[in-house]
This record gives C-alpha cells, sequence and structure tokens, in this order.
C-alpha cells in the first residue's frame, strides 16, 4: 500500500473532496491506493499559496468532482465535506485579515511602513471580535478554535464549547456566579461524607490518585492543590455511582486546573503558589474545574462503566486503522505478540496525558472541544496518528521488551505546538477517510 498518505501537513488549507466514497473493508490494494492518492490530491492544496485564485480553483475542483460523480455522498457524508470544508483558508479569509490588520495599524497610529500585526495578534481580535457577540455562533468558534486558542481566552473558549457557559453574552456572567454557587453547595451536602464507612475506599483511592498527579510539575505537589482536586474528584464521584471515580480520572483534571488558575491569576500554572491566591480565586478555579472535567466525562462515560466497553471497541478500532495505514508496523507488532491493549489502554483512558507535556495536552483539548464529540470520537484518530508517527522507530526494536518500553516512554518530552499540529492534520485525514465507512471499523 501507497505510504504517501503519512505525509505530514498543516492544517490549514484542508479541502477535502466532497465526492470521496467510505473505504470498503473488502477493497483491494489497488482501489485503496486509488483512495489515497485522491485524498492526498486533494489535501497537496495545503502546500500551495493561499490566493484568491488558488481557492477558486480548488473550489472548481471540488465542484466538478461532485457534479460528475453520479453516487455523490449526501447525508452524514455530505456533512463531513462541509466540515472539511469549514477548516480551509478561503480568500475572504485573507482578505478579512489584511482589513484586520490595516485597522490595527490604523488605530495604533502607525503609517503605512509600520511593521503589519502578527498572525497572533489578529487571531486574538477574530476571537476577540466573536465572543463580543451578543449571540456567539459556535460553529464559527469551532473553526476558530480547531487550530488553537489564545492562552487569554482559553477558558472562557472551552467553557463556551463544551456548554458550560451560554453563547448569549449577556447570560454568562450570572451563568457562571451561579454554577460556581451551585458546586459550594455540592461540596457543603456532600464532601464531609468522605468518612463514611461506605465512602472511605472511594475517597483513600482518590487521596492516593491525587498525590502522585503529574509529579514532574510542582503546582500539582502543593497541599492546597491536592485538596481542591480532591474535592473535585470526590464530588463527581459521590454524583455519579453508575462509573464512580475510576484510576487515571485524576489525569483529566490537570488541563482544566492549569487552564483556569492562568485565566484568574494571568500567570503560568506552573509557577503560582496557590496558597497565596484569594480564596475566592481559588474557589472558582475549583468550580470551573469541576464543571469543565463534568462536561468532559458525560460525553466518554462509558470509558469508566465495568468492562470499560468504548476503550475495548476503540483499541480494536486502533488496530483496524494501523493495519489499513500501516501493515509493516502492524506486522512488527504482531510479530512480537505486541497487544494493542498492553500500551494504547492508557491512552484512551488519560486521553494522551502520561505521553505528552501539559502545554502539547493543552493545544490537543482546543481542537478536542472545537470538534464536535472530539473526546469521544476524534481522539481515537489521533491516538492512530500518533503511533505512525512512530512507526519507523518502533520497527527498529528487535524484541517485545524494546518495543514496550519505547511505547510506554515515546520522546516527547520535547515536543512543541508545531508537533502536535503534525499529529492532528494526519488525524484528521485519518477521520475524514475512514469515519463514515460505518463496516470498515469494527
Amino acid at each position: 500500500m501507497a505510504q504517501d498518505v503519512r505525509k505530514p501537513f498543516w492544517k490549514r488549507g484542508i479541502r477535502a473532496p466532497g465526492s470521496a466514497k467510505p473505504i470498503s473493508p473488502m477493497a483491494s490494494d489497488k482501489e485503496l491506493d486509488k483512495a489515497v492518492s485522491d485524498v492526498n490530491e486533494a489535501f497537496s492544496e495545503e502546500d500551495q499559496p493561499h490566493s484568491a485564485t488558488a481557492h477558486s480553483k480548488a473550489t472548481s475542483a471540488s465542484d466538478s468532482r461532485q457534479t460528475s460523480s453520479p453516487s455523490s455522498p449526501t447525508g452524514s457524508k455530505g456533512a463531513t465535506a462541509a466540515s472539511s470544508r469549514r477548516h480551509t483558508r478561503s480568500a475572504s479569509d485573507v482578505t478579512a485579515e489584511a482589513s484586520a490588520a490595516a485597522r490595527l495599524a490604523g488605530a495604533a497610529g502607525a503609517s503605512p511602513t509600520s511593521p503589519a500585526p502578527s498572525r497572533d495578534e489578529l487571531r486574538l481580535q477574530r476571537f476577540k471580535k466573536l465572543l463580543d457577540t451578543p449571540n456567539l455562533d459556535l460553529e464559527a468558534l469551532r473553526q476558530l478554535s480547531w487550530s488553537g486558542v489564545p492562552s487569554s481566552m482559553r477558558a472562557t473558549v472551552w467553557g463556551l464549547l463544551s456548554g458550560y457557559l451560554p453563547a448569549n453574552v449577556d447570560r454568562r456572567a450570572a451563568t457562571l456566579a451561579r454554577k460556581r454557587e451551585e458546586y459550594t453547595a455540592l461540596v457543603a451536602q456532600y464532601y464531609g461524607s468522605r468518612t463514611d464507612e461506605s465512602n472511605q475506599a472511594i475517597y483513600h483511592q482518590i487521596h492516593i490518585d491525587v498525590l502522585r498527579t503529574n509529579p514532574s510539575l510542582g503546582v500539582f505537589q502543593q497541599p492546597t492543590v491536592q485538596e481542591m482536586l480532591e474535592r473535585i474528584l470526590y464530588i463527581w464521584a459521590i454524583r455519579h455511582p453508575g462509573s464512580g471515580y475510576v484510576q487515571g480520572i485524576n489525569d483529566l483534571v490537570i488541563p482544566f486546573f492549569a487552564v483556569n488558575l492562568s485565566a484568574q491569576t494571568g500567570g503560568p500554572c506552573e509557577s503560582t503558589e496557590v496558597a497565596a491566591v484569594d480564596a475566592a480565586v481559588r474557589d472558582a478555579v475549583e468550580a470551573d474545574c469541576y464543571w469543565g472535567l463534568t462536561k468532559l466525562l458525560d460525553g466518554i462515560q462509558d470509558n469508566y462503566t465495568f468492562a470499560s466497553p468504548r476503550i475495548q471497541k476503540n483499541i480494536k478500532s486502533l488496530r483496524e486503522l494501523v493495519t489499513r495505514m500501516d501493515r509493516p508496523l502492524n506486522a512488527h507488532l504482531e510479530e512480537h505478540s505486541v497487544e494493542y491493549l498492553q500500551f494504547s489502554f492508557r491512552w484512551m483512558n488519560c486521553l494522551l496525558l502520561r505521553e505528552l507535556p501539559l502545554p502539547c495536552v493543552i493545544r490537543l483539548w482546543d481542537t478536542y472541544h472545537a470538534e464536535v464529540d472530539g473526546f469521544a470520537t476524534f481522539h481515537l484518530y489521533t491516538c492512530a496518528a500518533f503511533l505512525l508517527t512512530f512507526s519507523k522507530e518502533l520497527r527498529c526494536c528487535s524484541d517485545f521488551q524494546s518495543i514496550m518500553i519505547m511505547l510506554q516512554n515515546l520522546p516527547t518530552s520535547g515536543w512543541v505546538d508545531k508537533d502536535i499540529d503534525l499529529v492532528l492534520a494526519e488525524a484528521y485525514r485519518l477521520k475524514y477517510m475512514f469515519h463514515d465507512a460505518a463496516h470498515h471499523l469494527v
């Protein structure tokens, strides 16, 4: 099978072919190569200049393919194509950014020869303008957030995309205050029960896990922070008896805590002495973390019920994806008796929190929040793209032990946002190719 399907590319500029068909599980290698070639051709627009002419040609080519194909997809596949087009950097996007740059320069009293605002400044202005609209267009926010959210706005954007905050700007402050008061009432109602005989085992397990949560970051070793995490996890467990607390959920609080603490203090969480922060601010951070975690787990609770049915299904799908995309890697793992369950269960259970530096996880979660059902569905394709990234290195490992050691200690400590962007771009391609092939990933 052609291997160029794994060629890295940037997310901006993606335009998926509207007439592409799901790949049949019975497809021959020749048919698979043709499908891959079609997708690569469509994605090659990424490497071209973002001009109005290029956009016009790409649009015409896509329209032509859809018109000429008697079996152009409708329904869910058409929705997928529409979803892919929303990430295309169009001529209107370029014009809008140029206009924004001109307005910024004029507002600052800059002369025509002054340096233009940076791309980050332009994105910040676009976020501000969108968030200030009376009734927020959530779909527009998803499109803008897919490629990353400015750190100063991340807490608000995550709250909006998760449904914790309302789209109506006039209702946000009141809703936020009400939810924080509600959490305070939950703590008063339930936290005292941790000493009850029936709840001692749950609290004990939470206490043990919190003590070893992300030991590489000193902020999570602060007693004040550990107490906050214990309350969040205990209240969630008591209110969700269907799954209760499961090891690994403690990791999922970390990004919410880092993002909300930074939003409240204005500085990086790593250097914050949380005990010195005003108590009202700490309470706000804790409440926002609780509701963020609750919204996340509402979508993936099957990961943590008996026998973890969603995780089991996703591990099987991961194997099928890798078999399709990189047969030599899958054959190498099978030859040395490496089961996907042995390394990917943690990836699914902890959402790659233990495989990536925290800043990379936060960037990853920008996209997960932007994707509809991102934590439940898109994460599978991210795991596949993540594994394929290390295909060459894994195939150089000569036995079971060396393969497992590498899989449990992948060289990501030096990764930055650019590395995550490449994985996400590959994950997006995989989702486009396989997600609507209903009988492919069983």
